[in-house]
């Protein structure tokens, strides 16, 4: 069972996205705007790729386990 961090929709995992990343402040700009919005995902301005947000992985209510950068559950190590 998947349990959501209670930061989980606001917050991106540090170990996935550090504040001290160059572009922090524009990825997550664009992440909360993709929520706004209602989208499931936003471009990441530094690599290209596609990025799901949070509420669409809360949403889906579960983790799956591949590294997202805004997952919203509890990480267990």
């Amino acid at each position: 069972m998947s349990v959501l961090r209670p930061d989980g929709i606001d917050v991106a995992l540090v170990i996935r996205l550090s504040p001290k990343h160059p572009r922090f402040t524009e990825i997550q700009s664009r992440h909360q705007a993709a929520i706004a919005e209602g989208n499931p995902s936003y471009r990441d301005p530094a690599s290209g790729l596609t990025v799901m947000t949070s509420k669409f992985l809360a949403d889906r209510g579960y983790c799956c386990l591949s590294g997202c950068r805004h997952c919203p559950f509890e990480q267990v190590q």
